[in-house]
């Protein structure tokens, strides 16, 4: 089907007036220096995320207020802004009986239940470092992050101690300290093992909490690598600002809304967004600690009203896999704002959602290294489908291109496809990779922090995905982002996934080829294959389509939803898969 190349907005659409109601205007007049006095700081200067989020609401009108909603197995527990204060001041005062120092990293090892929550602000409160890791991560790269990471304590389950951890502990030299969730076969009697409820049950409900300065070390988020060990990226309590400030203008969050960030804190989304963003603004948090399930999931945003709802394009993509009439069982009169983030957001997507569930999806674009949103489709913009959308008030984004000399050159033409940059200076940035100095200073290029992603920036200054710029494909002399082959597969109505790989060729270099899953009621075969490549000819262009199509029954992800086109490609080619510690489950 033709649509539109814009969807418009209107007064009706936004339901709610946005934070940003005007774009320019708001990018005139907007500092950094005074989104950071929308919080209340710490004497001398300092900054302590878990006060923001937390503390500063538990002493007024918000402490009776739902902080979180987690919906359980079993059971369904609900969390105040004062309740969390106190849960918060326990965990920092059980740490430190332990003898816990400021600055410490603590790693929390668990699914999305509230010890998990209450471990990473606990944690910044007491001045410790944190950093959530995946619970589905085996002992190979639960070893690697901790001793990287220098982890002094853990925060995890007996079952998953007893699964994952008791193995390898003798390999984790600097961790002192393993916190035991839950009543699943707890080995207490361990050295250096304790039963968490045991000394939160025993530790004071207030804390006074430590005084952070801005530049001080509070998240630690790991970024798997291509090969050899992932990367520790990180993160500063200054960080928060940014928390601040996008979850005002990306996520457009107002007073009382609930809102549903379905990340899992592993993953950098499910932290700066999952925690720290809807606290920081007062508003009430879904938190599920299922598996994605689309029936489950339409009956959350159903039953729990949810206002606000972030999600990752592949569970979008598996939604939209469950069909229409599921979706239409349901109803949704409270939920006026979705966005998307993880990889870029096909259009077939957006539109997926506007006819759907009656909303489009802004797709939104940062990384790890960013720390929090930096490019989005905004509430009050028009949506361009397949865009990224515009660069965050207090965010100068450019394309660049390496010049002669070396460094890089500002594109300034529109359409021209370069490397995505953005200016130093916005308060989440990257403070490093982890002993590794000599990769952190590549990242840079005079005020540049390069990106390492592909890009273009249209004449309304919408900025385009084109890939990361290992895996544009080159082939006869045209350079080719796997991106837009994927988005116009998913486009005939039996597609619900595509990935796109480069495959070598003696004649022309390389050559596209997809790998498709398809929806429910399409079965592969050679009549269907041939279907596929016809529809990616007359949308693409020959030089551009796909010149083989192999179908699998699932494309491998990793847990944050991206595909990961280079393990396709080193499967297809019989090469070394790499770091695989991220990867779904099952892909």
């Amino acid at each position: 089907m033709q649509r539109p190349a814009i969807i418009h907005k209107t007064a009706a659409d936004l339901r709610v007036a946005p934070n940003l109601a005007d774009y320019a205007d708001t990018c005139r007049s907007f500092s950094w220096e005074a989104a950071r006095e929308a919080l209340s700081g710490l004497p001398g200067g300092a900054l302590n995320i878990a006060h923001e989020a937390v503390v500063r609401h538990a002493g007024g009108p918000l402490r009776e207020h739902l902080a979180f909603r987690f919906l359980g197995q079993r059971i369904v527990r609900d969390v105040s802004y004062g309740e969390l204060a106190a849960l918060t001041a326990r965990f920092a005062n059980a740490l430190q009986s332990l003898g816990v120092a400021r600055g410490e990293r603590v790693f929390v090892l668990t699914g999305r239940i509230p010890e998990l929550y209450v471990a990473v602000l606990g944690s910044l409160r007491m001045g410790c470092a944190v950093s959530p890791l995946f619970s589905a991560f085996g002992p190979e790269p639960i070893a690697t992050r901790l001793n990287l990471g220098q982890g002094a304590v853990l925060v995890t389950s007996g079952l998953l101690y007893q699964r994952k951890v008791a193995k390898i502990r003798e390999q984790l030299p600097t961790l002192r300290h393993v916190l035991l969730v839950g009543e699943d076969g707890q080995p207490t009697d361990v050295p250096g093992t304790h039963d968490l409820g045991k000394l939160m049950a025993a530790a004071a409900d207030d804390f006074a909490t430590v005084a952070t300065r801005p530049d001080e070390l509070a998240l630690l988020h790991f970024t798997s690598g291509t090969t050899g060990a992932p990367k520790g990226a990180m993160h500063v309590h200054g960080a928060v600002t940014t928390h601040w400030a996008t979850g005002r203008y990306a996520l457009d969050l107002h007073p009382h809304d609930v809102f549903w960030c379905t990340a899992d804190p592993g993953w950098v989304t499910g932290t700066s967004y999952g925690i720290i963003a809807p606290l920081l603004h007062g508003v009430t948090s879904i938190v599920d600690e299922g598996d994605f399930d689309a029936e489950r999931w339409y009956r959350i945003l159903q039953e729990q009203g949810v206002t606000v709802w972030y999600t990752a394009p592949t569970a979008i993509r598996m939604l939209m896999k469950a069909g229409a009439e599921l979706a239409r069982r349901f109803a949704f009169p409270q939920l006026r704002f979705i966005a998307s983030v993880g990889e870029p957001l096909n259009p077939e997507a957006v539109w997926w959602g506007k006819e759907v569930l009656g909303l489009p999806i802004h797709d939104n674009w940062w990384q790890t290294e960013t720390g929090g949103i930096m490019i989005a489709n905004l509430p009050a913009l028009d949506i361009k489908p397949g865009s990224m959308g515009k660069p965050l008030p207090g965010v100068e984004a450019a394309i660049v291109r390496q010049g002669a000399d070396g460094l890089v050159e500002v594109v300034h033409e529109p359409d021209v496809e370069g490397e995505l940059a953005l200016m130093r200076g916005w308060p989440s940035m990257l403070h490093g990779y982890l002993n590794n100095e000599e990769r952190y200073r590549k990242c840079f290029s005079g005020v540049w922090y390069l990106t390492g992603d592909l890009a273009r920036r249209d004449a309304d200054g919408y900025f385009w995905f084109v890939g990361r710029s290992d895996d544009v494909i080159k082939s006869a002399g045209h350079l080719i982002g796997p991106f837009e082959v994927e988005s116009a597969l998913m486009e005939h109505p039996a597609v619900a996934e595509a990935g796109v790989i480069g495959k070598p060729d003696a004649m022309v270099g390389e050559i596209v080829k997809a790998f498709v899953s398809l929806k429910k009621g399409f079965e592969p075969g050679d009549a269907l294959r041939m279907e596929l490549l016809g529809h990616a000819r007359k949308k693409l262009g020959a030089a551009v389509a796909p010149k083989e199509i192999d179908f699998v029954a699932t494309l491998p992800r990793t847990r944050s939803g991206k595909i990961m086109r280079r393990l396709l490609k080193a499967r297809e080619l019989g090469l070394p898969e790499g770091d695989t510690s991220t990867l779904e489950a099952g892909a």
